[in-house]
Parts: structure tokens; C-alpha cells; sequence
């Protein structure tokens, strides 16, 4: 406790020495966890949007299907392997899949497409796309109608003019693109009334199709027209439809977004001649971390042991985004390492200028009794009182700012959200949540601390008293 006392003293004799190794170490934390939380809440992201919401953590499909995504590769539907599946451990749902390459068309307009037969109501329990339903949509001629009252400002008829096409979830996405320019409720309603979207998510027995905002902008088709369809079915017979869109869904993925056709299970069977035949069954989990993913899938390996079925996780059918993450991920642990090093060497320089200015302190406490290894100690709980304060501020800081752009992330705008849009990703900068790796950030600072301790240890201990004193 003596030993203590005497660092909380000494630790405020020189008030700027110190204010500045706080704030050196105060800074590195405070950047170091931001940074590494805008990190790996982009992972999370892609993550959430490429899987979670679409591919599923894990697949059980035939063997031959991850390298030959065709009809030919599916397999007949037995109505217990769903029930097989969810008797695994941490398995949150499971939904059936049929999945086809398909021309789509509206007028003179064509482009291919990823046609999905699902299950409605197992496709609800497992991504949810009906939450993304498109209720508004900003028409390209929205600022033309005339006649309206109260009428269109310039700025509000700009700002319509630069979102035109696009598609909103629901009427506060809508209304935050004019966050910059704020516009009076009368005006709001009347774009919300002129923009709205009537819509619906497919059920079992429809006999729609639902397709994503993207594709329904490129193609120029609205809710309640008409899709055709044309495709190889299964075992080479020819597929071919023409749909009526019920409704229009916004995907997360831009990927997804540009080409994504949702269709009931049995209708696209028919469609594509492939009665009671599926792509795979998709898989999500409630704990996905690597740990539980290799577990999972080994049990769910032992469970359809008795089938010629194949379980693939997320990263053997992903590996272009494992690659993405973990090449983003080691050049983020570069940066900290290189943030670190300048910090270490600021916090270095300062015990380096301390040791110096108070070597004939050091002297003259040996001098009088004091033992070197208690006079060691006491530096030592200084450079600890000083470290601990430099991370207490830093998570202080930095804790609120990770948890609020964590609720509201930063949405990009002009050209570097279209570069997002352009890799596949939302242009979305979100924050992870508080984890691990913010304790670890102060663990590394304290590190650094003990690291540059040396020093002044080193000196304190092969100190020559005489010299100390006469400095």
C-alpha cells in the first residue's frame, strides 16, 4: 500500500510528462478499437448479408452440386430431413431450396436471373425476406406530375432526382435522404403518397413471383405486371412461364438484388419439370462461430450418414469472401500493429526523458535507504497508474461511439457507395458490438507499458548512487 501512495504522488509531480504518455496511450486506444469495430462489423455485414440472409451458414445438398450448381445435381425431397436436421444441436432453421439459372423478361427487356423456389413459411423461420418488401419507390418521373400542392422546392426535386429507382422497406428509410435538407410533414406525405408500393410476399399455392428492386428497375416492371420466364429444365426439357410480380423485395446484397426471382417451391418444380426434387436444404445456426460451425456440420455429417447426401459450411462455398475477410482482416491487424508501434515508441521516448530528469532523485532515495528493487516497483506502479488511466479513457470514449454507430451505421453516399455496390456490398459502415477484441486492445496498451519498463528498471536497478547524486 506504501508503495502505492508513493506512485499516486509522484504521479502527478510532473503533470506534463504525464499528460502526455495518458494521452498517447488514451489516443491509441481510443483508435484502435474504433477502427478494429468498424472492422469487424463490415465482416459482420457481408456475413449477415451473403449468408445469414441468403446462402445459409450451412448446406446439405448433393456431392456433385458445389461444383455443378445445375438441375441435374439435386435430389429427391424426403419430408423427415428437415426434422433430421433440426434435432442437431444449435440449429435455428432449415428451409428446402430448388435453384435454376432463368431468362427473364418484360417487354423488349432481358436478363438473366437466379430463380429461387422456397418454402414461404420454412423461408420466413430462416432469412425473412418478406421484411424486405418494398413499400416506396422514388419513380423517375416523380417531380414531373404537376399540379401538386404544396409544390416541389429545387432542393427537394434535386435530392428526388439523384435517389430516382430506388426502393425503400419502409417511410423512415425513405424520409432519411432528406436528413441533410429537412422538409415540412406536408411535403413527406405527399412524396410517401405518390412514392407508395402496393405489394405482397409470395404464399405456397401462389402462383406469382416475387423479384428483387434492382432487377424490377432494370427490367422497368412494377407490381401486378407480368415476367417471363424462360430456362432448361431438368433433365433437359425446356422451361417456360409467364408470372404475374406481386411483389418487389429490396436484398441487402447488391449482388442478390440485381438478379434474385422468389418462387414457390411446387411452381417452380413445375416450372422447371423437377417434381419433389431440391438444390439443397439451407441451414442457419444460433451460435456461428468457427467452433460451432465444424461441430455442427460434423453432427449434422453423423445424422445423414445413412443418405448420400453432403454437408458444406458457408466458407467451403464462399471462398472468395473467406479470402476478402481474412486478406481485410490481416491488413487491419498490420495497421494496429503499425499504430502500436508509433504509440510504443511515444510512450518509450517519454520513460526515456523521465528516467533521465530524475536520476539524481533515484540517488538520493538509495542514498538514504531505500532499496532499488522497492524503488523499481514504485516506477513500475507510476507507468501502471498512467497506463490504466490512458485505457479507462479510451474505452470510456470509445464504448459510446462504438455502441451508437453500431444502432445507426454510417450509410455511404456518391461515388464510394457505388463502389460498395460495384464489390457486392451494402454501402454500409456498421460497428461490432462491444467483444473480445476491445479488451484486447487494452491488454496490448498495458503490454506496451511493461515493454518500455525495461528501461527504467534496467537503470534503477545498476544504479551507481554517487553518480545519480552528483547529476
Amino acid at each position: 500500500m506504501s508503495y502505492l501512495k508513493i506512485a499516486q504522488r509522484n504521479f502527478w509531480r510532473n503533470k506534463r510528462r504525464t499528460a502526455i504518455t495518458v494521452s498517447s496511450i488514451f489516443f491509441a486506444v481510443l483508435f484502435a478499437v474504433v477502427m478494429r469495430s468498424f472492422q469487424l462489423g463490415s465482416y459482420s455485414l457481408m456475413i449477415r448479408n451473403a449468408i445469414e440472409q441468403y446462402y445459409g451458414y450451412i448446406r446439405v445438398q448433393h456431392p456433385d452440386f458445389a461444383d455443378d450448381p445445375s438441375l441435374e445435381n439435386t435430389f429427391e425431397f424426403d419430408q423427415s430431413l428437415p426434422e433430421t436436421i433440426l434435432r442437431v444441436p444449435n440449429v435455428k432453421a432449415v428451409t428446402p431450396r430448388l435453384e435454376t439459372f432463368s431468362l427473364a423478361s418484360s417487354g423488349n427487356i432481358t436478363k438473366g436471373v437466379l430463380l429461387l423456389g422456397i418454402d414461404p413459411e420454412a423461408e420466413k423461420q430462416f432469412s425473412n425476406p418478406e421484411q424486405f418488401i418494398v413499400r416506396y419507390t422514388i419513380s423517375k418521373n416523380l417531380t414531373d406530375i404537376s399540379g401538386m400542392k404544396p409544390a416541389f422546392t429545387d432542393e427537394v426535386k434535386r435530392i428526388l432526382g439523384a435517389h430516382a429507382g430506388e426502393s425503400f422497406t419502409d417511410s423512415v428509410r425513405l424520409a432519411r435522404i432528406f436528413d441533410d435538407h429537412p422538409i415540412d410533414a406536408a411535403q413527406l406525405n405527399q412524396i410517401l403518397n405518390l412514392s407508395r408500393v402496393q405489394g405482397r410476399f409470395i404464399t405456397s399455392n401462389d402462383s406469382g413471383v416475387v423479384i428483387s428492386s434492382s432487377l424490377a428497375n432494370f427490367l422497368n416492371i412494377q407490381v401486378g405486371d407480368s415476367l417471363v420466364m424462360l430456362s432448361q429444365g431438368y433433365q433437359g426439357t425446356f422451361a417456360a412461364g409467364i408470372y404475374q410480380v406481386v411483389g418487389i423485395v429490396r436484398m441487402p446484397n447488391p449482388d442478390l438484388d440485381n438478379r434474385m426471382v422468389y418462387m414457390p417451391l411446387q411452381l417452380a418444380q413445375n416450372f422447371s419439370n423437377a417434381h419433389n426434387l431440391l438444390s439443397y436444404m439451407a441451414v442457419n445456426l444460433n451460435d456461428a462461430s468457427d467452433e460451432a460451425l465444424v461441430a455442427i456440420s460434423n453432427g449434422l455429417r453423423k445424422a445423414l450418414a445413412h443418405t448420400s447426401l453432403d454437408v458444406k459450411t458457408w466458407q467451403d462455398l464462399n471462398r472468395v469472401l473467406v479470402q476478402q475477410i481474412e486478406s481485410s482482416n490481416q491488413s487491419g491487424k498490420a495497421f494496429l500493429f503499425l499504430l502500436y508501434f508509433v504509440v510504443f515508441f511515444g510512450i518509450f521516448g517519454t520513460v526515456i526523458m523521465m528516467v533521465h530528469e530524475r536520476m539524481h532523485e533515484f540517488g538520493v532515495l538509495v542514498a538514504v535507504g531505500m532499496q532499488k528493487i522497492k524503488l523499481a516497483i514504485t516506477v513500475l506502479l507510476e507507468m501502471l497508474i498512467m497506463a490504466l488511466i490512458g485505457v479507462a479513457l479510451g474505452y470510456l470514449v470509445g464504448l459510446p461511439v462504438i455502441h451508437y454507430y453500431h444502432v445507426h451505421p454510417i450509410r455511404l453516399t456518391g461515388e464510394m457507395a457505388k463502389m460498395m455496390m460495384d464489390m457486392g456490398f451494402e454501402p454500409l459502415m456498421p460497428m461490432a458490438p462491444f467483444g473480445s477484441y476491445v479488451v484486447w486492445q487494452g491488454i496490448s496498451v498495458i503490454f506496451m507499458v511493461l515493454l518500455a519498463y525495461i528501461y527504467p528498471a534496467r537503470k534503477i536497478l545498476r544504479l551507481n548512487t554517487v553518480s545519480a547524486i552528483k547529476r
